[in-house]
Order: structure tokens, then sequence, then C-alpha cells
């Protein structure tokens, strides 16, 4: 059996993103499914909150140890597998590819994630259309940002940053997946949809992608 469990939900774009790493440095890993909508979210489920008391998605356990919050994973992974690296030698240009990840995990994720979903649509009385409408404000605003970023970049590299993916890349791809299932058209951020295509040639995202899980409906 794997040394790595991933607790995991296939829509979630958090565990999208450290799947994303799992595969690029080529770890092997037992996935462990918890629906986050079925019987009231299984992230509730008292075992589940005993691995992870802020009842969200992803957690590693490696070793018997857990591990939470979606960058720390892919860091952990990082310092303990560096190789491939997802972060370059450069202090600057790790500063910057950490800076665009958590314009997303940070920024953005934060609002749009389930929990404030529901809460839009139910306690503030926004109904699903409200959520949509909030969601894909938020997904616009941090795009526009992203895509100018990347444009303010010289050289235009086939990733984000680089000629290898990144951290970058392992948590634009997800946000991309987030923003067209919410109905939001991401053609006017050609840059984004550039490295999206070439992340899409590889493996590691195709095998990463929502539709392709275990607990995938």
């Amino acid at each position: 059996m794997p040394a790595l469990t991933l607790h995991s939900y296939f829509r979630s774009s958090a565990s999208y993103r450290v799947r994303i790493a799992l595969n690029l440095k080529g770890l092997d890993y037992r996935y462990a499914p918890v629906h986050l909508a079925r019987d009231g979210g299984e992230q509730h489920h008292a075992e589940f909150v005993q691995l992870n008391p802020n009842r969200a998605v992803p957690v590693l356990v490696d070793g018997g140890r857990a591990i939470t919050q979606s960058l720390a994973i892919i860091e952990y992974l990082e310092e303990r597998h560096p190789q491939p690296a997802l972060l370059p030698a450069d202090p600057y240009l790790r500063a910057r590819i950490r800076a665009f990840a958590q314009t997303i995990a940070c920024d953005l994720h934060p609002v749009t994630n389930l929990r404030v979903l529901q809460y839009v649509a139910g306690a503030m009385g926004c109904g699903d259309e409200g959520r949509g409408r909030w969601t894909r404000h938020w997904q616009a605003y941090a795009l526009d940002v992203l895509e100018d970023m990347l444009t303010a970049e010289s050289g235009g590299t086939t990733y984000s940053f680089s000629e290898q993916p990144t951290l970058a890349d392992c948590v634009l791809i997800p946000q991309l997946f987030n923003a067209r299932r919410f109905g939001l058209d991401v053609d006017a951020y050609p840059r984004l949809k550039a490295v999206e295509g070439a992340c899409l040639q590889l493996d590691a995202f195709v095998r990463a992608q929502p539709g392709r899980q275990p607990d995938a409906e």
C-alpha cells in the first residue's frame, strides 16, 4: 500500500492542486474520497474532524501524520521530494510564483469555497442565482489579475513562469476548471488559456482532472 494517502473530493480545486503536484513528482498515493455534499458533508463526520478540525479537504497523510492546506501540502512534498522541482532556485522567481499561487489560494479561494457559497445562498438569502453572481464576480476579478501578472512576464514561457510546470501551474489549472463550472467565459484570458493548453498536454495534469477521480459523479 502507498505510504501517502490523499483525502480528496473530486471537484475540490484545492485537492486538484495537490493531485497535480503528486503526479508531477511521480508519487504513488491512495485516494480516500470525502464527499463534501453527501449526508450533510462527510467532512463534518467525527472521524474526519479528528483528522482535520477545519473540516476541509485536502488532507495528506504521510506515515500516519496528517498535513492540511493545499499550499502547505505542496511545499511539504517539495521539501520531501525536491525533484522534479516545483519552485525554482532563484529567490525572486520563487517569490513571484508564490505570489501568483497565493492570489488564488489566499485571495480568491476563501470567498468562493463551498462553506461560503452555502452561506451566501442560504443564510444570506441570495439563492442559487445570487451564489452564481457572487462566484463569477470574484472569479473574474482574480483572473483579470492573473492574466495581467503573466502578460507582464517577459519571455512568453510555455508554462506560467518557466519551461517546466511549477507551483503556479498546479494552482492555476484547477481555478480555470472552477471558473468554467460556474459559467464564467474564460476566452478573455488568452495567456492563461495558453498555459492551460500546454499543461493539459501533460499526463500529470490529465490524470488529476476531476472527471478522472474514483469519486467522480
